[in-house]
């Protein structure tokens, strides 16, 4: 066993199987509905987040997991014989998640914690995660992994296409007109991590145009280039997510393992249920 522990959050959305391979803790993102605060992953997952923000027409609020919730995965490492912890958080462009990781570890004024802010999010912030994982695994240092997960960041893509604009119109991040236009106009925005950040990057009519312009993004951007990893991104979607993988696999070669993954309701309560999209590691 590595001397080092992973810990990350949900936002990074590593499957259960995944995580459980190399041992990684994910420490909650909070939702909150009205006065319930439930932890993504653990206490709801997105089918029941999208049931009930349909049936109250509101969205929930999201937050950074407290320094407390950071504190007891810190705890529960050192007491399960690890000497040091790497703890990878979604970017803080976008969540305190870091800063709470960063609180909780002075907790520990004795011990070698290190935060690491990925300057990601979903399955960009998980691959920097699985970077490390795979370099302890193979008897490289602590600092050896870290290096390789920060060599990700810079060659990380991810493109995704919406389904509808009605949960970003919940959100005020545009007006319920625009959002109607665009349901009648049949509008599929287009998103991708640009600043730290899941970005609008451009929008298509249709899904189909949506899809096809996302495989022509990936492809853009992977020319010339082996792809070391990839993920298929889904919000409540999983059959229609392998619908476009098999879209995508035409125009862009896929290494060995391909993850399917759901983004959680940390991230997806402000994308909306529907989304699809890819996200891979370039080798240069």
């Amino acid at each position: 066993m590595s001397p080092t522990a992973l810990i990350t959050d949900t936002n990074a959305c590593l499957p259960a199987a995944l995580a459980n391979q190399y041992s990684i803790i994910q420490v909650p993102i909070m939702i909150q509905f009205g006065t319930q605060s439930l932890r993504a992953v653990e206490d709801i997952d997105n089918a029941a987040t999208f049931a009930r923000i349909d049936r109250d027409g509101k969205l929930p609020t999201t937050s950074a997991p407290a320094p407390g919730q950071f504190q007891q995965a810190f705890q529960h490492a050192f007491t399960a014989g690890y000497s040091d912890i790497l703890c990878f958080t979604v970017s803080g462009e976008i969540s305190a998640t870091c800063a709470s990781a960063r609180t909780a570890a002075e907790m520990f004024p004795n011990r070698d914690i290190q935060v690491i802010d990925t300057h990601s999010l979903a399955i960009g912030e998980g691959f920097q995660v699985l970077a490390a994982a795979r370099a302890l695994a193979q008897g490289l240092s602590r600092e050896q992994a870290l290096a390789q997960a920060r060599e990700v960041e810079a060659r990380t893509h991810l493109f995704a296409a919406l389904s509808t604009l009605k949960y970003l119109a919940m959100s005020g991040r545009v007006g319920q007109i625009t959002a109607g236009l665009a349901s009648m106009l049949d509008v599929r925005p287009i998103l991708t991590i640009r600043a730290g950040k899941l970005d609008l990057l451009e929008r298509s009519r249709t899904q189909q145009k949506a899809w096809n312009r996302v495989i022509e993004l990936a492809a853009e951007a992977a020319a010339g280039q082996s792809i070391r990893q990839l993920a298929l991104l889904h919000v409540n979607a999983e059959e229609t997510a392998r619908q476009f993988g098999s879209l995508l696999a035409a125009r862009l070669p896929a290494p060995g393992e391909t993850i399917l993954t759901e983004i959680t309701p940390g991230l997806s309560v402000h994308s909306g249920t529907g989304l699809v999209g890819v996200c891979f590691v370039c080798d240069n």
